[in-house]
């Protein structure tokens, strides 16, 4: 039976038990975890298995299919090169809610139905806070609390589409769900906001950037994923997820232009990959998924790269402001190598990790003739080379000397870069070792002659397009400044709104703010008058009295109900 566990548990379990090791023996327990959790799923065959009754619920803990073993199989990945990247912290609250959060998204990979996917998501919210208050200062707790909220809206939408689609339909299973009804549509937008779909993704780029050094690594990889999954799993083939996906490639690429924080850069940059994979469910063929689930692997380690280069600076200097860094390849040699590793990745360069994933997704695209997508996609392709391939490494490492001199990244930080940045080379020259885990057999080969020549023409026009716009000026220059995100309208416009009217209403406003609090003052008095200390409610009851209580209400519902 121990075979049959659900793989989840190694991780959740044994997070919990991190604060009672010390030193050297925490670090190995620690790498132990994703370790041994891998192994156990590699171990496991596909199918059903650990289905519990709850109520009039069937509940399937674990389902293994080819789906949901490619993203559990890089989730083990991330968190084995996220847990060798925080060896250095020196704070159990980061460790226990990183590897708690990682098995949460695992968890909720192998959900077999709706509710157990609740359960999960549920918990790597919560948990995943943690990564952004350990920070421990204003803006982290504040980017926290916007977060959390924004993430328990999204579960509590996600349950009541799941008890919508089960009155309808009776079934809680987690399979193929479409837009048929109310309960579905709910669940629908719930995968939305945790995909960060546009409108709904300021929560990405606020919280992200505010979290710790090696938090911020943590959540790249699990969150996003965790819900391109769940909109392959329940929605493949849903046209209307070509469009979103479409217009999240191309509108988060102006704010990343012009922001000057580079980790916030790359938190805009993570939205508009996932827009390639949106497109990729949306189109819904085996190709289209199969590119998904490629580019969702591939992203997951260049991405954790990128965050993890900015955040060897952000701990050696103190900062990741663009206008405040340059010329680091000076004191950070190898983590400048590393970034430009990164870079190249998601500009997708050919023989790098990128490459082989995105144009999956462009050929299924092309192949279901999607115009407009096409063109879409392939601005953002050319977009991702200016805002990211070069702006990031050149601006940290290359730009104007700042002056800063510091030392090299730590040795743990190092060797997770490097193994990041050697998975993806390993996998750009040889794209077997990923084309061989996806869900759908693979006839598809990147290393064409007319791949090759169009991507190297993209990109050649794409460092053109970056030197041209340097030299004449009109490439937006970095400031010390704040861009505004659609964000501002609840964070500002609405409360601004709601002080100026309280402000201008006078004697009636007056009136109503006076009258709510005497309506609040009112519910509390009742309470306390029953529920309080001397309340009838709140007293301690003789045996006697309280089953004299709980006879009177088993008789009342033995009367009304039978």
């Amino acid at each position: 039976m121990i075979d049959q566990l659900p793989p989840a548990l190694i991780l959740i379990i044994g997070s919990l038990l991190i604060p009672m090791l010390r030193g050297r023996l925490q670090s190995a327990y620690m790498l132990l975890l994703p370790v041994a959790g891998l192994a156990h799923l590699l171990g496991l065959n596909p199918g059903e298995y650990c289905r519990i009754g709850i109520f009039d619920y069937s509940l399937t803990l674990v389902r293994i299919d080819g789906l949901s073993l490619v993203f559990g199989y890089i989730f083990h990945i991330a968190a084995l090169l996220n847990v060798i990247y925080a060896l250095h912290v020196k704070d159990n609250t980061q460790h226990v809610a990183g590897l708690f959060y990682a098995g949460s998204a695992v968890g909720a990979l192998f959900a077999g139905d709706l509710i157990t996917l609740f359960v999960f998501w549920e918990l790597s919210a919560i948990s995943s806070v943690f990564l952004i208050w350990s920070r421990r200062t204003n803006r982290a707790y504040a980017a926290g609390m916007r977060y959390l909220i924004v993430q328990v809206c999204s579960g509590m939408i996600l349950l009541a589409g799941i008890l919508i689609h089960s009155r309808e339909t009776g079934s809680i299973a987690f399979e193929a769900l479409g837009l048929n009804g109310l309960g579905t549509t709910l669940v629908f937008i719930a995968f939305g906001i945790k995909c960060a779909f546009p409108l709904l993704h300021n929560w990405l780029s606020d919280a992200y950037p505010e979290a710790t050094v090696t938090g911020t690594v943590f959540l790249s990889a699990f969150t996003t994923k965790l819900a391109v999954y769940a909109l392959a799993r329940g929605f493949p083939g849903t046209e209307i997820l070509i469009p979103i996906g479409a217009a999240m490639t191309v509108f988060p690429m102006f704010y990343a232009v012009m922001e000057n924080d580079l980790r916030r850069v790359l938190a805009y940059s993570l939205n508009i990959q996932l827009g390639f994979m949106v497109v990729g469910v949306g189109i819904g063929t085996q190709m289209a998924l199969n590119g998904t689930a490629a580019h969702a692997v591939t992203h997951v380690i260049y991405k954790a790269l990128l965050f993890m280069t900015m955040g060897a600076v952000l701990f050696r200097t103190g900062t990741a402001r663009a206008s405040e860094l340059g010329g680091l390849y000076r004191s950070m040699p190898l983590t400048a190598v590393f970034c430009i590793i990164g870079a190249a990745s998601i500009s997708a360069v050919p023989f790098f990790n990128g490459f082989v994933s995105k144009s999956f997704i462009l050929g299924a695209v092309a192949d279901g003739h999607y115009v407009l997508t096409w063109l879409a996609l392939l601005f953002a392709s050319a977009g991702v080379m200016l805002y990211t391939g070069i702006r990031i490494p050149y601006l940290a490492f290359f730009s104007a000397d700042s002056g800063i001199r510091c030392r090299e990244a730590p040795l743990n930080m190092r060797i997770a870069m490097g193994a990041a940045a050697a998975i993806c080379v390993l996998i750009g020259i040889i794209p077997k070792l990923l084309y061989g885990i996806l869900p759908y057999e693979v006839n598809y080969e990147p290393y064409t002659a007319s791949h090759l020549v169009t991507q190297f023409q993209l990109l050649f026009f794409s460092a053109l397009a970056f030197l041209v716009l340097k030299r004449t000026g009109i490439y937006p220059a970095v400031h010390r400044s704040v861009n505004l995100d659609t964000d501002w309208v609840y964070r500002r416009l609405l409360p601004g709104i709601v002080r100026v009217m309280a402000r201008s209403g006078g004697y009636a406003g007056k009136s109503i703010l006076e009258g709510g609090k005497a309506l609040v003052a009112a519910a509390v008095s009742g309470c306390r008058q029953y529920h309080g200390p001397q309340g009838i409610l709140g007293r301690s009851w003789t045996t006697g009295t309280a089953v004299l209580v709980v006879t009177v209400f088993l008789a009342a519902f033995m009367i009304f109900c039978f």
